[in-house]
């Protein structure tokens, strides 16, 4: 089942198209990963989200209803572009905030305390904005984005700004949450960090969906059939020779203690192995070489701008 469902969903500003057609389903429960470079569509599709604006065409949504004015207290959006005001004290200001998502004063009050004690930050309520750095901002932003609650968490770039300490504390609380069951779209351009979080992705350029799926379908999809070698000893001085088409394999780098080498197909790949096995080396390590998505995000991103 999907908390977030899009169809053939079309934006149009003036001549420029910047969602084009785009159908995507976000699962329930799952940290799905938006991505695409700088212009590619994303804020626009979360802007159509958020009901900030409107689809020209198209539907949109939200755990299987259509999308609509009531929906927007169920979801929490965290711009890359943050809204706080900077006169104002955290407390109070994360007070007007809550209530204005529907939630009573002493409601606000007990969420808030909450975070706060979850961030170790239990004594920020009489700061003002303007004396936290951009980093503790992040943290009164995100207590912002999720004191009410959400079904559906939107968030832009959430550790920008963000010491490794405090990236590892806001990211076991986007786990946290979503153990809760709560369902997380997370928009980036780190893809290191979406290969560590996100479940599934969908990558668009130019408004539209160049692919989308399961991370691990999606690296499996785009693999180049390389495996990585590392061993002790010498290599065999007969190595290259054995690259020919009855073996199926090449060398693609050798270094000290290693050797890639690019097999025809994956039957192949037990060929390579039994091959080396039988030279007398010693294997430590036999593994296939999958593409990181930000190799898939470069490579497909290129080709689509072509």
């Amino acid at each position: 089942m999907s908390i977030l469902r899009l169809e053939n969903v079309i934006k149009t500003y003036d001549k420029h198209t910047a969602v084009n057609n785009v159908s995507f389903d976000v699962p329930k429960g799952s940290i799905f990963g938006l991505l695409g470079p700088n212009g590619a569509g994303k804020t626009s599709l979360i802007r159509i989200i958020t009901t900030i604006t409107g689809a020209d065409s198209g539907t949109v949504l939200l755990d299987g209803e259509k999308l609509n004015s009531n929906h927007p207290s169920q979801i929490g959006y965290m711009p890359e572009e943050r809204g706080l005001y900077k006169k104002m004290k955290v407390g109070e200001q994360l007070m007007y905030l809550a209530q204005l998502k529907g939630l009573s004063k002493a409601k606000a009050k007990e969420q808030i305390d909450f975070w706060f004690k979850r961030l170790n930050i239990e004594d920020w309520w009489d700061k003002k904005v303007e004396e936290l750095s951009k980093g503790m901002q992040q943290k009164v932003q995100f207590i912002a984005t999720v004191v009410h609650a959400p079904k559906l968490l939107i968030l832009d770039e959430p550790f920008s700004g963000l010491d490794p300490i405090n990236t590892n504390l806001i990211k076991d609380e986007i786990r946290r949450m979503n153990d809760e069951g709560i369902s997380i779209i997370f928009s980036t351009h780190r893809m290191e960090q979406v290969e560590e979080i996100c479940e599934y992705i969908t990558l668009i350029n130019q408004g539209k969906i160049l692919l989308g799926g399961k991370v691990a379908d999606v690296k499996q999809e785009f693999k180049e059939n390389l495996f990585k070698i590392d061993f002790n000893g010498e290599l065999p001085t007969d190595l290259q020779s054995a690259d020919d088409a009855d073996v199926g394999w090449d060398v693609v780098k050798k270094e000290v203690g290693s050797v890639t080498v690019k097999v025809a197909n994956e039957g192949a790949s037990n060929r390579v192995l039994n091959y080396f096995l039988k030279s007398g080396i010693h294997i430590n390590a036999f593994n296939e070489i999958l593409p990181s998505l930000n190799e898939i995000f470069i490579k497909q991103v290129g080709e689509s701008n072509e």
